[in-house]
């Protein structure tokens, strides 16, 4: 279970932030250069880099090297486990919503009653 909380950590680190939370999405539409990855963002290189370093270390993105070029792609495992933690979390607080929702139309009602 610890394991798999500081993925869902990392994910959620990693997703933090807009250059990366982009990246992703780019990756969403398919395999890219890290060239091509960049290209949209107004930093140099090297900062660019850093983001893409973290994406990989936290398992979102894996890149080969292919002579001169790195292609990167999305890993889907680590957003799947986000997406189920997200899902739980919903879940859980529309049933509590819902209970609360039955507690006020209950107040309601013994209120109106004579």
């Amino acid at each position: 279970m610890a394991a798999a909380a500081i993925s869902l950590d990392d994910t959620f680190r990693a997703l933090a932030d807009p250059t990366r939370r982009a990246v992703v999405q780019a990756l969403g539409r398919g395999p890219a250069s890290v060239s091509e990855l960049a290209r949209p963002f107004d930093m140099a290189l090297p900062s660019f880099l850093q983001h893409l370093r973290l994406l990989e270390e936290t398992g979102l993105v894996t890149t080969i090297k292919t002579g001169r070029i790195r292609l990167c792609t999305l890993r889907a495992e680590p957003l799947a486990a986000a997406e189920r933690w997200l899902e739980d979390q919903r879940s859980l607080w529309t049933k509590r919503l819902d209970q609360l929702d039955r507690l006020v139309l209950d107040m309601k009602a013994e209120e109106d009653a004579p």
